[in-house]
């Protein structure tokens, strides 16, 4: 890269990353935990895990608001020489990143089946939920500024509002390959 110039990723796609792996091998949990009886019963395992899931995806999506909100107020308009990382890449990484939590994760749930049925698989469907709820949030907020918001990819490994990110990056709508929120831009 030249002088001054920095990699930047989206941030509502970096945190979007996360949601549907999280979504889907949650199901895929919460289906194998309803072949299991568990200790205290399908029935409760099904009532606890809905309350799980609304309360688990309402977190994921409240989550650290405030500082994504000071984050993007503070942001800096991106410069000429700013390289801009496509939708797909940043999706790769991130879930390539985090692979190794996400088999713990849905085996942990799995085992919790034989437990309480279900919530294990809940829990993980509602982060998945809730950072698409996030997602969803951020790409609203974008669109009504009329701005796309980034930041640096080597502050990224802390995740999109983690402590090393001091500030984001912003851009005109139309800039990049990915809407506001993070979805595949349509052509």
């Amino acid at each position: 890269m030249g002088r001054g110039a920095q990699s930047l990723a989206r941030v509502a796609v970096a945190v979007r990353a996360g949601a549907a792996p999280l979504w889907w091998l949650g199901v895929l949990a919460a289906g194998i935990g309803t072949l299991v009886p568990g200790l205290t019963g399908r029935r409760i395992g099904l009532l606890a895990s809905a309350a799980v899931f609304l309360v688990t995806s309402a977190v994921g999506a409240l989550a650290r608001r405030r500082r994504y909100t000071h984050l993007a107020g503070c942001a800096t308009r991106a410069g000429r020489h700013d390289i801009l990382q496509d939708r797909r890449v940043t999706l790769r990484l991130r879930r390539r990143a985090h692979r190794w939590w996400l088999v713990l994760a849905f085996l942990a749930a799995v085992g919790s089946s034989f437990a309480v049925p279900v919530v294990g698989g809940a829990l993980l469907a509602g982060a998945g939920a809730g950072l698409w709820a996030k997602a969803l949030w951020l790409g609203r907020r974008e669109r009504a500024e009329e701005t796309l918001l980034w930041l640096r990819t080597d502050w990224l490994a802390q995740g999109p509002a983690g402590k090393r990110v001091k500030g984001y990056t912003t851009t005109g709508i139309a800039a990049g390959d990915a809407a506001p929120g993070g979805a595949r831009r349509r052509r």
